[in-house]
């Protein structure tokens, strides 16, 4: 089962309160151990009060120290509601004289912790100054240990609280905060699959500004790419419509007739139908292949374009020759290194060498010239293009008014998507002796 990604608002809720508790946690460590050592100040000076108060009874009697305390100034001293009280009182030889056997201390401090029958004791060594007499007294924990609970009571439940307080503060502040984009989304579940109209950015914040703009740059894009889709389909139905119906009507006129001869003429316009028919779907197919959205994982490789471009024009001799057309090839007799796609960029020459030698003239001139800085041309002497008409020649079905010739107008469409894959670019002029016209495809550096 796929796990469920968290919420915005929690994971912003989180990122907050956690280093709150983490230094809430810190300051419950620091607080109890500080209320620990002042539960121990003030309780240690009433453990030396009582060590004081017992060395204030020793005497010497016939040369023997003795402790002379009575029982009720002895309980009065010892008891306790809480803690129990135990002392000691040792000659300056170590040997006691009253009391119970309280553990020493390891060094020489005046307060230690120590253990008396499986309880821990807070102890004091007091040393009896005139007699040399040391006086110990011992206390269980307990009051100390409830006043570092109190201490730490007061001070941390206020800041819990206060961060309690400042969870739901920032709750609801993140929750306010996140209703832009709540409406956001709500607006765009609302949207029909056909609406790829900008986002409003009405009340939308600063900081979620940039995905909106994104977003809308993306439907924008869509937009147009499902455009240029849907006009593509539009006018490949078209297309391919007259000489599907072409083909259509020379079979049912074959079928029709009796006479051989008028039979065969039909099948072989039926014939020259289908070479149409399979040529233009060629290049649909070759424009839909060299779209620039479908070649993003072209790969470019180095190239000699002068090889390749007399590889092409030796494959275009045959045609047209056919029709008394002199092919030419021009190199510039230097390697010309070029970044490219081999297959793509034959078929870019393919497309002006077929342009060329549909249009040029019986007995005319074809020259494929490749120039020392990376420019391929094909130069024709079939009709002049008009200046107004060279920048539509480019474009999808566009063919030029009064045209005889058959063709279907996607050859330089395909051309100039091919020209932008390698970053060349393709460009019309008239032919320099003024009779035909020019086509050059200018490569970038490799």
């Amino acid at each position: 089962m796929r796990r469920r990604p968290p919420q915005l608002r929690t994971q912003l809720l989180v990122w907050v309160l956690a280093p709150l508790l983490l230094l809430l946690a810190a300051d419950t460590f620091v607080s109890y151990r500080v209320a620990l050592s002042f539960a121990q100040r003030a309780y240690d000076r009433s453990l030396l009060e009582i060590a004081r108060e017992i060395s204030l009874h020793l005497r010497r009697a016939n040369g023997v120290l003795e402790l002379d305390l009575p029982d009720d100034a002895r309980k009065v001293l010892v008891s306790d509601p809480v803690d129990r009280i135990w002392f000691s009182v040792a000659a300056p030889d170590g040997r006691v004289l009253a009391g119970d056997d309280i553990p020493a201390a390891r060094g020489a401090e005046a307060f230690y912790d120590a253990r008396m029958r499986d309880a821990p004791v807070r102890v004091v060594a007091l040393r009896v100054e005139g007699n040399g007499a040391l006086v110990r007294v011992a206390e269980t924990e307990n009051k100390r240990n409830e006043l570092a609970r109190e201490i730490l009571l007061s001070v941390i439940v206020p800041q819990v609280l206060l961060i309690l307080i400042a969870g739901a503060v920032v709750w609801i502040g993140v929750v306010r905060g996140l209703s832009p984009l709540e409406r956001l989304r709500g607006a765009l579940a609302e949207r029909s699959h056909r609406d790829r109209g900008p986002v409003g950015a009405a009340g939308v914040p600063a900081e979620v500004m940039p995905l909106v703009q994104s977003l809308n740059d993306l439907l924008g894009r869509l937009d147009q790419a499902l455009t240029l889709q849907s006009r593509f389909v539009a006018d490949a139905a078209h297309q391919l419509k007259t000489p599907i119906a072409a083909v259509k009507t020379e079979l049912e006129v074959a079928l029709r007739e009796d006479d051989q001869e008028r039979a065969r003429q039909s099948l072989r316009g039926a014939q020259a139908g289908l070479e149409r028919l399979a040529r233009l779907a060629s290049q649909l197919l070759s424009l839909a292949r060299n779209e620039p959205e479908a070649a993003g994982a072209v790969q470019l490789v180095p190239l000699d374009l002068g090889t390749l471009a007399l590889a092409v024009a030796k494959d275009w001799v045959p045609p047209a020759l056919e029709r008394g057309i002199d092919l030419g090839f021009e190199g510039s007799g230097q390697p010309t290194p070029v970044r490219g796609d081999a297959s793509r960029l034959r078929e870019l020459l393919d497309n002006l060498l077929d342009n060329a030698v549909r249009y040029t003239r019986e007995g005319g001139r074809i020259t494929v010239r490749v120039g020392a800085g990376r420019v391929l041309e094909v130069n024709d002497d079939g009709p002049s293009i008009p200046e107004s008409e060279r920048a539509r020649v480019f474009e999808r079905f566009h063919r030029l008014l009064g045209s005889s010739k058959d063709g279907s107008g996607l050859g330089l469409a395909i051309a100039q998507e091919i020209a932008r894959i390698h970053g060349a670019e393709i460009t019309l002029r008239e032919d320099s002796d003024g009779v035909g016209n020019t086509f050059s495809v200018a490569f970038p550096p490799p």
